[in-house]
């Protein structure tokens, strides 16, 4: 098997992408916190200590997805041309921890490029759900961050990818 990733002497290497084709590449990545029922009351409110919860969050995450390349080693630097992040309060869920209630984080990321934007995507859902627990750990340190995952992607040789639901 050849890696991607290393050279012919088993050393790291960024993948030489400047043979491809540049196209619309787009990814969607999401995932939840799960919050105690104070603390998601609290980010209803706006009353947490700290502030709007979800508006620091979704500019973290934005932050996030556009560092991408200095956070993750061989990462390329893409040239986006949007991302976005947003909330779903989505509460209790069926099969997860009943003690707790969801926030669900949704990224976006798009560029025109030759590599993908998945790892931007996923990048801006961690750092935002990263900060939303950073900005309520006072009153909940029990948070939990979990399904977080690859929900779309488009563009390049591989195509369309879309999650299926197991």
């Amino acid at each position: 098997m050849e890696f991607t990733h290393f050279d012919k002497e088993g050393n790291a290497a960024m993948v030489d992408v400047g043979g491809k084709e540049i196209t619309r590449r787009e990814a969607v990545a999401e995932g939840y916190i799960g919050v105690s029922e104070t603390c998601f009351q609290m980010i209803q409110e706006g009353s947490m200590k700290k502030g709007d919860v979800l508006g620091v969050a979704r500019i973290a995450g934005i932050m996030g997805a556009k560092k991408t390349s200095e956070l993750i080693p061989l990462c390329h630097t893409l040239n986006l041309t949007k991302v976005s992040v947003d909330f779903d309060e989505v509460g209790k869920m069926d099969g997860k921890n009943p003690k707790k209630c969801y926030i669900r984080a949704r990224c976006t990321a798009r560029c025109e490029g030759k590599t993908g934007v998945e790892m931007e995507a996923l990048t801006g859902v961690q750092i935002a759900l990263l900060t939303i627990y950073d900005m309520c750990k006072a009153v909940d340190k029990s948070m939990e961050m979990t399904d977080i995952s690859l929900l779309y992607k488009e563009g390049g040789a591989s195509g369309i990818y879309e999650r299926k639901n197991d």
